[in-house]
């Protein structure tokens, strides 16, 4: 057997949330909530049913400062995001810039 491209490296793969079946704002206080325990650039997905996470998800990442890198449907009715946490995620979701702090 030979060794794929791969050996030797690391592989994390990215914490799944499993949302399904919970509604708008729960899907996105669970995201939060992982996201803060995780270190800059570290990615987490999330499963998600209720529709407004469409809409959520995004918004949330755009005003906490943290990057959706993928969205899309892995299954009938659930939603899959892949969100990478942002380098200042507390103080961006604060409003605050490094300057102010």
């Amino acid at each position: 057997m030979v060794p794929g491209p791969g050996y030797g490296r690391a592989v994390t793969e990215a914490p799944v949330i499993d949302a399904r079946g919970l509604l708008c704002p729960l899907p996105v206080l669970r995201l939060r909530k992982v996201l803060l325990d995780q270190p800059a650039g570290a990615r987490v997905r999330l499963w998600a049913t209720d529709a407004m996470a469409l809409i959520d998800v995004p918004h949330f990442c755009d005003s906490a400062g943290h990057r959706l890198v993928g969205q899309g449907q892995v299954a009938d009715g659930v939603h899959e995001f892949t969100v990478e946490r942002g380098l200042s995620a507390p103080s961006a979701a604060s409003g605050l810039i490094p300057e102010d702090i």
